[in-house]
């Protein structure tokens, strides 16, 4: 369908997970793409591979998204290799998760700084860019626990909240300037992250989603196409939960 065709993406933590998933599609669409993760290595270096093996321009760039001055760095460094960015995904995230009582300052730090600030830090960055073109599509990724809180991760629901409340006010500020902002809040999404849980912990997540069944990060995917494309041209500052049912 060339959703996406000559329009270049931003996605953070794009090598891995969900943003790989993001990435895949959206070079299907005929986008150009440009994936950051804190490290350059032999994985990250293969996937820009493949994606450059789909015919559309490829980049991956090392950049911690939790620093402002190196994102501001990285973002200057992707418009001067691509000359535009039309969507960003501010994707990158990571867990610590913990009882409040037992949580260290580090753990509640790491959490907000990699989940919540970054995407302070990218949005700020695409901004003047976005509004040079006359538009743009910024695609955050919140969680339902942003929406209705976990226990034991007071750290990650925070970061989580903080980004819907961060993507309505962004799509307040610049809505104007046909710069939409919107969100996705998935539910329990099968990755590398939850095969760390216990066949017991997935059993009991599974028992609470209507689907019976676990979110694939294409499922993920494919909603932030619809965000990201001209599709969805007439939507700004919502929170759709991907999570078969979870969050009703």
């Amino acid at each position: 369908m060339n959703l996406l065709q000559g329009k270049t993406a931003i996605i953070t933590g794009g090598a891995r997970g969900i943003g790989k998933a993001i990435a895949l599609k959206f070079a299907s669409e005929g986008a150009n793409i440009a994936i950051t993760d804190l490290i350059y290595d032999d994985n990250v270096k293969a996937f820009e591979a493949e994606l450059n093996a789909m015919g559309i321009k490829a980049k991956a760039y090392a950049s911690n998204a939790a620093k402002f001055d190196e994102t501001q760095t990285v973002v200057n460094q992707i418009i001067a290799d691509f000359g535009r960015v039309d969507i960003l995904i501010n994707n990158a995230g990571i867990t610590k998760d913990g009882l409040l009582m037992r949580m260290t300052e580090e753990q509640w730090d790491a959490v907000i700084n990699v989940n919540l600030k970054s995407a302070f830090n990218f949005t700020k960055a695409v901004q003047m860019q976005m509004l040079k073109q006359k538009g743009g599509a910024i695609v955050n990724m919140s969680s339902v626990v942003g929406v209705s809180g976990n226990a034991g991760q007071a750290n990650y629901s925070a970061s989580k909240a903080g980004m819907i409340g961060f993507t309505k006010s962004v799509a307040k500020e610049l809505g104007s300037r046909n710069i939409r902002s919107n969100a996705i809040a998935p539910g329990f999404i099968i990755t590398d992250m939850t095969h760390k849980l216990t066949e017991e912990q997935r059993n009991a997540w599974i028992e609470n989603i209507p689907l019976k069944r676990g979110g694939t990060p294409e499922d993920v995917a494919n909603v932030a196409l619809f965000l990201a494309s001209d599709l969805s041209s007439y939507v700004n500052g919502q929170v759709i939960n991907v999570c078969g049912g979870m969050n009703t």
